[in-house]
């Protein structure tokens, strides 16, 4: 059973889930429109995955006799500029998105649901994950400076990534 306060909180976090996803997308757009497809697909895979992220929550809301309350989601902003831009971005998201999953987990802890601390495990985890990803991904775009030539590279690099995403 979730108390309202952690029935609201994992809602929220859906909803956060659900932006991440479109926040993604929007990115895959603005590389796409900009000929740097790799990225691009790289971004929409990343949309999808994030749309996985949210299902989860709404999956565990139902399992666990609550009822999901879908939210509206805000627009998220057309133009990223470079892609280093973009990437410092997402893993200022990224780390975002990991202090909401670490205070969801303080919450769960402090009110001893068992059941909600070991569904938001998986998620803790994988933040480390998405922070390390996009950790070097802005590593790598700081490297290759201005060099459009290594941001060719990049860009199919990313390409292969996504297509085993």
């Amino acid at each position: 059973m979730l108390s309202d306060k952690l029935q609201s909180a994992l809602n929220e976090q859906m909803r956060s889930e659900f932006y991440s996803s479109y926040l993604y997308l929007g990115m895959a757009a603005h590389f796409e429109s900009g000929e740097l497809g790799g990225i691009a697909s790289l971004l929409r895979a990343q949309a999808a995955e994030e749309t996985q992220h949210a299902h989860k929550f709404f999956d565990y809301l139902c399992q666990a006799g609550a009822r999901p309350r879908l939210g509206t989601i805000e627009a998220v902003p057309s133009e990223y500029g470079s892609a280093l831009t973009a990437f410092r971005l997402a893993l200022e998201h990224e780390r975002k998105v990991s202090a909401q999953i670490h205070a969801l987990m303080d919450l769960a802890i402090s009110e001893r649901n068992h059941a909600s601390v070991a569904f938001l495990q998986w998620f803790v985890t994988e933040q480390v994950e998405e922070e390390a990803t996009f950790g070097r991904f802005v590593r790598r775009l700081e490297m290759l400076g201005d060099d459009p030539r290594g941001l060719l590279m990049f860009d199919r690099e990313m390409a292969a990534r996504a297509a085993g995403h």
